[in-house]
């Protein structure tokens, strides 16, 4: 009896496109999260005030912002293959510059640097994803892709602040550069041009086609929402690290223990969700990522000193809900661009995520301070401010899946009413 043979999902070379878009943004992720858990030992080594801190992750943000809405403008006039390579190679120059940063304005100027392309990878990226996957499967790629973050946390966090620990703050930066030269090479020899896009018309004038995609009221309300997405993660991220070690009782040497667990719960899981998205609706998976979200940052930001495993299980819980948020909003998020602004939009987005995001991390800095002891002061104020963001995040995030809902039914309306045509001229 001969077995019905189920087709792959993916085809050899659309899973290589999955697998070095999946690295590349965990190196660019790994660049930006390791800031997170550097920052207890750059407060006391640098000898920074939290609000400092603030700025050097503000400082990333701010540049990609402005370096997102400049690519905007060009972003379809090229091969995204070819703009890939052009930033990457500007994040790695950045990265480098991190790498042997003496100070804290030096360390600014790096990570202005690094933002500058490094915030450019993420639309990049969204836009290959887009023009090589159908919104069926994007789910599921989102959630291969999301595994970056998994990978960064599971291994690449915990190495780093081993290498930080016993060789530097430094030598993580230069490990990230070495793996990013790898990553290089493979695009270069293995990526095929992707330029379909440059068939559909589009104005070639880069203000005019930046200010085409940025006026368009359907984008706009997607906009919106990527700020109130990026703002809660943005409030809370950068300090985490220094909340466990200074208010939870977490030790820097066991620290990386948190991170480990956390991410090899989302290597796990990220399919999973990925899988969910595309099966039981994106928007429903939004939406329990959300509810769990607003559940556990009131109970994290109110931790005292805490015994490692509890600290462990709620930690993997919250990573779990900000998994389920992400990769069904970033899945949404790209269905809703036409194909010939699908490079603009996703530079804009990516701007005003970052802009957003930097915002809320230096008002996180003004909001919190540091006690006598070290102890982090108004941590769970920002948690409440978290919480309401995610609030106008699942609203918006409604209106979206609507519009993406009613985008995806038209052309089947269309093509009914083509068929019922010829019947009703034969009556």
């Amino acid at each position: 009896m001969n077995q019905q043979i189920k087709p792959k999902v993916f085809n050899r070379y659309e899973a290589f496109i999955i697998a070095v878009i999946s690295l590349l943004q965990f190196t660019v992720i790994l660049d930006f999260m390791v800031m997170a858990p550097l920052g207890a030992l750059l407060l006391k080594i640098l000898h920074l005030e939290p609000g400092h801190f603030g700025w050097v992750v503000s400082g990333y943000a701010f540049s990609a912002g402005i370096s997102g809405i400049i690519a905007a403008g060009f972003a379809d006039r090229f091969d995204r293959k070819k703009m890939l390579l052009f930033f990457y190679t500007g994040f790695i120059v950045g990265t480098a510059l991190c790498g042997i940063a003496t100070d804290y304005v030096s360390l600014l100027l790096a990570r202005i640097v690094t933002g500058l392309f490094g915030g450019v990878m993420a639309s990049i990226n969204m836009a290959i994803i887009a023009d090589l996957f159908p919104l069926e499967k994007r789910g599921r790629v989102m959630g291969y892709v999301q595994m970056a973050f998994g990978v960064s946390q599971a291994a690449g966090i915990p190495v780093g602040l081993l290498l930080a620990n016993n060789f530097g703050w430094h030598t993580p930066f230069l490990m990230i550069v070495v793996l990013c030269l790898v990553i290089y090479a493979a695009i270069v020899r293995w990526m095929k041009p992707i330029n379909d896009h440059l068939q559909h018309k589009t104005s070639h004038r880069f203000f005019t086609h930046l200010v085409n995609t940025a006026s368009q009221k359907r984008y706009l309300r997607a906009f919106l929402t990527t700020v109130f997405i990026s703002t809660g993660g943005f409030l809370l991220m950068p300090y985490s690290s220094a909340f466990l070690v200074n208010n939870v009782g977490i030790s820097e040497k066991v620290l990386p223990v948190v991170f480990v667990a956390a991410g090899a719960m989302g290597l796990f899981t990220g399919p999973i969700i990925g899988r969910w998205s595309d099966k039981a609706g994106k928007y429903k998976v939004f939406l329990f990522g959300t509810i769990l979200s607003m559940i556990m940052v009131p109970i994290i930001t109110h931790l005292g000193i805490t015994p490692l495993w509890e600290v462990i299980v709620l930690n993997t819980i919250m990573y779990t809900a900000v998994n389920s948020r992400l990769i069904p909003s970033q899945a949404l998020i790209s269905g809703v661009p036409d194909p010939k602004d699908r490079g603009a939009f996703m530079s804009i987005n990516a701007s005003v995520q970052q802009l957003g995001g930097g915002v809320a991390s230096a008002v996180g800095g003004l909001i919190i301070h540091q006690s006598a002891k070290g102890q982090l002061i108004h941590y769970d104020s920002v948690g409440y401010i978290t919480v309401v963001a995610l609030v106008f995040t699942s609203i918006m995030m409604y209106y979206v899946d609507r519009y993406i809902q009613s985008k995806h039914a038209a052309p089947k309306s269309v093509a009914a009413s083509a068929v019922d045509e010829p019947l009703l001229a034969a009556e």
